[in-house]
């Protein structure tokens, strides 16, 4: 079980600030997870099979080619918000302008 004092240090680490009731919920969910791990740890691994099935050893891989695509004016029609030359997406990280 991770106690107190672990999900402390590992908060500082991260720059995270718990309350009392996060830190016992951390400890939960950090000791389910080094469990889990351990459980993986145990595992008997089975080999996998090479990914290149391919008599003689190597894969048949299609070779680069350069293919037309479609015009920028008609994908950036099918968006929902563009400035004329790219998409434009809302900000995923707080305090992030428009």
């Amino acid at each position: 079980m991770v106690d107190r004092e672990q999900v402390l240090k590992v908060a500082r680490l991260a720059r995270l600030r718990l309350d009392e009731a996060e830190i016992e919920d951390v400890a939960g969910q950090l000791s389910r997870i080094l469990d889990h791990v351990q459980q993986l740890r145990e595992l008997d691994p089975v080999p996998a099979p090479p990914d290149d099935e391919t008599p003689g050893g190597s894969a048949a891989l299609r070779p680069d080619e350069v293919r037309p695509s479609l015009p920028r004016d008609e994908v950036l029609a099918r968006a929902p918000k563009t400035d004329g030359e790219t998409f434009l997406v809302p900000p995923v990280i707080e305090g992030a302008e428009q």
